[in-house]
């Protein structure tokens, strides 16, 4: 007959939170490698404890309870199973002999050898571990030893995201990383790996004498030195293997000796600092060039060639954050001649960024440069913002009386050339030279009134101020010009949803009708136009007030935005939606209409008293599939003025992309003709695990190719690699270009995925 207790909570408290520690749960929950709530769930102190056993004995002269054969202990969705439990209640030591299960409340389970508990769960010790998680991971060591340091300490210690990951037949599958001791601290959530691997589909590809992270987060990993193959004609074949030269909690020093056959040898060396509050890093690298007749760039003709760079970020008090980033070369083509990044620019900065639930600010000074075969007059036409600040707060007034906003910009603009291009004999002027300063405040009230029926009615009420000065450097620019401007602002936005269902499908028609007032004849307030250049008018702003993508440039006069939605959400899970609209200039200036050298909105359909109309629809019907589309319409004589389709299938390893954009032919922006573009891209299965992928792209207009492709990916669940080449033809972009790139990624059930996705230089 089976012995029941209600005694003995602690010692059952003890054996289950010391599942928490096992293979540094708590760090690894970071890293989305095993399920957050792996044996995390609290247990309440008055859930009730029971405990069964064929035997329940209590030896009062040594204070100890002794429970033998089928022992269960159960509280708060816990369960513990095994043969042998004994608790000594004095020094609250708690040991199973033998073997012992563990449940948690989400299905986790831990299987071990010979449990033991001491000094109130500042002492576990675990034989022959073994972890199995509810989404199918594993982890196993031969021990797991937690001690008053808060240490866990694993032997022999394996992590699989696939459980034994080998497949249905036989095959293995995935990835797995394994550790002669693995050590994690769970004051500073460090983890030490002695002698790791990594292993690919069974096959161990990587080895390290010793690893340390300061932490195992997404960020982390990435940061991980990796040994990397690249070649190009100027430098030949790369082969670079970077390794640990020295890491402990706070510091890591790393050497990249990096073998280059064209032009000899290249060392990088690199810094990382981490503080309580912060972290800081600084890279060095360098070379002397054998070959400098590889390089057409005048600059890059040189014996030496490196680059310095430093970044880092500290929390000086609570809501703050301070740091910088900067970069110094011998020449702006050095990293990127020598394949060290794929940026075509870097921005050297110092910043201060404050933020809480409802109030930012950040303060920063920058410098842009240019990245490749770029001179001094290039680099001259980057801005330097010094400086730009932000602000925005948010002050709720209580139910019922709305909200107050108020932001502010500060925007400083230094160039030492103008930056100004042509196409097809339209000018552009993307910068001029000189010094210019825009502040501008913005403060509004809004609140949202629901009537009868679902009636929706939004009005706002507010004002802009803005000061800007242009010292008139440049030539062909407006002089020197001072601006003071203010502009009130009113708006309503009224909406009336209606809803129905069928049974099966539930309906959404939601007429949309804004009335926006902004009092001024001052558009481009901010005298010369640096950061509101870009502007297409399509479903995503339709119903906006001010659709100027920065603040050197605002929408004036009286406009009133018609529209509405309408969404259908089936039974299936399928969906369809449709916005539609169009903006009507009713009074005063129209911001779109006047003349900018930046070209901003040029044939964007904003600029006639009605604009063109506009159509954004999305669905999906059938699982797997989705498809949308956007449409700008010239109403004045309905012609199509954009259009882009879309559409995607995704089932059983077959893929299929679908895409055709048009856009006709605008003189005043240099479009000197209809572009018409439609494209492919199929996947295809040919084995378990691999697909085959092609693309096409082709140019209706010219009536040639425009881009072809093709590749080949593995993909597990777990393990993603592949391969992939595409060649550009002779309309594109870039003309005749071939160009390799490369994937590779792991992943885990538990939301890890990281690795690495881009070209790879020939």
């Amino acid at each position: 007959m089976k012995a029941k207790a209600k005694s003995g909570k602690t010692a059952f408290r003890l054996a289950v939170a010391s599942g928490a520690f096992m293979l540094a749960l708590s760090s690894v929950a970071y890293a989305q490698l095993v399920p957050r709530d792996l044996f995390t769930a609290r247990i309440s102190q008055s859930a009730p404890l029971g405990v069964e056993a064929n035997g329940l004995t209590f030896n009062a002269d040594t204070n100890t309870i002794t429970a033998s054969g089928d022992v269960v202990l159960k509280q708060d969705g816990y369960t513990l199973t095994g043969q042998s439990l004994t608790y000594k209640r004095a020094s609250n030591e708690v040991s199973f002999a033998g073997a012992v299960i563990i449940v948690d409340p989400s299905g986790n389970v831990l299987e071990a050898q010979d449990f033991q508990l001491t000094g109130g769960m500042k002492l576990a010790f675990i034989q022959a571990l073994t972890i199995r998680t509810y989404d199918g991971a594993r982890i196993t060591a031969d021990s797991a030893d937690y001690d008053e340091a808060l240490r866990t300490i694993l032997q022999n210690a394996t992590y699989t995201p696939c459980g034994e990951c080998i497949d249905a037949q036989g095959r293995r599958i995935g990835w797995s990383v394994s550790a002669q001791r693995v050590t994690y601290n769970a004051v500073d959530g460090s983890l030490q790996l002695e002698q790791p691997s990594l292993a690919l589909l069974g096959v161990p590809v990587a080895w390290l004498p010793y690893l340390w992270l300061p932490d195992t987060s997404d960020n982390a990993l990435a940061n991980l030195p990796t040994p990397n193959i690249d070649s190009s004609d100027q430098i030949g074949i790369k082969a670079e293997i970077p390794f640990t030269a020295y890491s402990n909690r706070w510091t890591d020093i790393i050497l990249t000796p990096t073998l280059l056959t064209r032009q000899s040898f290249l060392m990088g060396v690199e810094w990382r600092q981490r503080f309580d509050a912060g972290s800081f890093r600084i890279k060095a690298s360098g070379l002397y060039q054998l070959d400098q007749s590889a390089f057409t760039f005048a600059d890059a003709k040189r014996d030496w060639r490196g680059a310095l760079q430093t970044s880092g970020s500290f929390r000086p008090v609570t809501d703050w954050t301070v740091g910088w980033s900067y970069t110094a070369f011998t020449d702006p083509a050095y990293l990127t001649d020598y394949r060290m990044t794929r940026s075509e620019s870097s921005v050297n900065e110092v910043y201060a960024t404050h933020l809480t639930s409802d109030t930012f600010f950040d303060l920063r000074v920058q410098q842009f440069n240019r990245l490749g075969n770029h001179g001094p007059v290039a680099q001259g036409q980057q801005a330097r913002a010094v400086p730009t600040v932000r602000f925005e707060h948010i002050e709720d007034l209580g139910p019922g009386l709305g909200r107050l906003e108020i932001s502010g910009r500060l925007l400083g603009v230094q160039r030492d050339y103008g930056s100004r291009l042509s196409r097809n004999g339209v000018p552009y002027v993307l910068g001029y030279e000189g010094n210019k300063q825009h502040a501008s405040l913005q403060a509004g009230w809004q609140t949202q009134w629901i009537g009868a029926a679902g009636f929706v009615a939004t009005p706002y009420l507010g004002g802009r101020a803005d000061f800007a000065y242009y010292d008139g450097t440049s030539p062909i620019g407006p002089g020197e010009t001072t601006l003071w401007s203010a502009t009130p602002i009113a708006a309503m936005d009224v909406r009336f949803p209606m809803a129905a269902n069928d049974g099966s499908t539930v309906h959404l028609i939601e007429p949309i009708v804004q009335l926006a007032y902004r009092g001024s004849d001052v558009t481009a307030v901010g005298i010369t136009n640096d950061d509101s250049q870009s502007f297409v008018f399509d479903d995503t702003n339709l119903f906006s007030y001010n659709r100027f993508s920065g603040n050197d440039r605002q929408e004036t006069g009286l406009r009133a935005n018609v529209g509405g939605r309408y969404q259908a959400n089936f039974a299936d899970g399928g969906y369809f939606e449709v916005v539609a609209g169009q903006s009507f200039l009713l009074a005063g200036e129209n911001a779109f209409a006047a003349a900018d050298p930046a070209q901003t909105g040029v044939g964007a359909g904003l600029d006639a008293t009605a604009s063109y109309a506009v159509l954004g629809a999305y669905g999906s019907f059938v699982p797997g599939f989705k498809a949308g589309g956007k449409l700008q319409v010239d109403t004045s004589d309905f012609s199509v003025a954009r259009a882009g389709l879309g559409a995607s299938y995704s089932n059983d390893g077959y893929s299929a992309d679908f895409s055709y954009t048009y856009l006709p032919a605008n003189t005043d922006g240099g479009i000197l003709k209809d572009q018409h573009e439609i494209g492919g891209e199929i996947g295809v299965p040919v084995a378990d695990y691999w697909t085959v992928k092609a693309s096409t792209y082709w140019d209706l207009a010219s009536n040639t190719w425009l881009q072809v492709g093709g590749g080949v990916v593995y993909d597990d669940g777990y393990l993603v690699m592949g391969g992939h080449v595409t060649r550009n033809g002779p309309t594109h972009d870039k003309p005749d270009d071939t160009r390799f790139t490369a994937t590779f990624r792991v992943k885990a059930p538990a939301g890890l995925d990281v690795g690495y996705n881009g070209r790879v230089a020939r």
